[in-house]
């Protein structure tokens, strides 16, 4: 538990719910006082993770909500509204990537449009359908998790440029939901240990080098992102992408790194 409240009384939708970040803003946001509806295309996974929350003495029910699907959306939304008693926050964690084709030319169009419309459309849909109830509650919030695939070439041609396209519609979101005293903002991860990365530790281990912080992310860590965004604590804050990446797009360690033989080879020869 956290310790802090800052969120009694309100009632938030979690997209992309049932695992890994989702699942953690779930729980982050339930621990500090909300009632959360963790909506997910996996129902299944999402009421085991809502159930273990429950029995945690945390208010979470879980909702089958899938992005690519306006009516779906929009099911879940109403259902938020009703089961929290309102929507104050909208949490868009429902991604989709998709490998890269050995060649960029082989990637088929249907693989490209999946990515682009569950990770950057199916944001649009959840806001859209969420603006109104979030400007009618005096306190409402959208957080969406981008990634730093946006800024930077990591791979994932598809998926990076749905992110890319998120902060593009965070900023102008921002400007248009601020009239109705909505804010906008986005959370950039860097690499995150998820179910995503079950069986690869190996990969895992050998990108830590390049994390000045020495370590890749922990769910944990975006979702204290998250809540300090959709929080009033963040109240002067709108349109802004805030990186949570370890360092990793700040510093470039292996740049470092190559350099570093060479500098310790100099200054030792300084030294005699």
């Amino acid at each position: 538990m956290t310790g802090l409240s800052r969120f009694d009384g309100y009632g938030v939708l979690v997209t992309g719910g049932a695992r890994g970040i989702g699942a953690a803003v779930a729980r982050r946001l339930a621990e500090e006082g909300a009632r959360v509806l963790a909506a997910d295309r996996d129902p299944a996974e999402a009421e085991r993770t809502a159930a273990a929350l429950r029995e945690q003495g945390l208010s979470v029910e879980a909702f089958a909500c899938d992005v690519a699907d306006r009516g779906s959306v929009q099911a879940a939304v109403d259902r938020a509204v009703v089961a929290c008693g309102g929507l104050d926050v909208l949490v868009n964690c429902a991604a989709h990537c998709t490998p890269d084709a050995a060649l960029f030319e082989d990637q088929p169009d249907d693989a490209w449009a999946l990515d682009l419309d569950i990770t950057l459309t199916g944001v649009h849909r959840c806001c859209r359908a969420a603006l109104p109830h979030l400007a009618a509650s005096g306190r409402g919030a959208i957080v969406s998790i981008g990634s730093v695939n946006a800024q930077a070439d990591f791979g994932n041609h598809a998926y990076s440029a749905a992110k890319a396209g998120l902060g593009s519609l965070t900023r102008t979101l921002a400007g248009h939901a601020a009239e109705r005293g909505v804010r906008v903002n986005l959370v950039e991860p860097g690499t995150v240990r998820t179910s995503a990365w079950a069986g690869r530790e190996d990969e895992l281990a050998a990108l830590r080098p390049l994390y000045p912080l020495g370590r890749v992310g922990e769910p944990e860590d975006i979702a204290a992102a998250v809540a300090f965004l959709a929080s009033r604590d963040a109240a002067w804050i709108t349109g802004t992408a805030l990186r949570v990446d370890g360092g990793l797009t700040a510093v470039h360690s292996g740049f470092h790194a190559a350099l570093r033989p060479h500098r310790e080879a100099r200054h030792g020869s300084e030294r005699r």
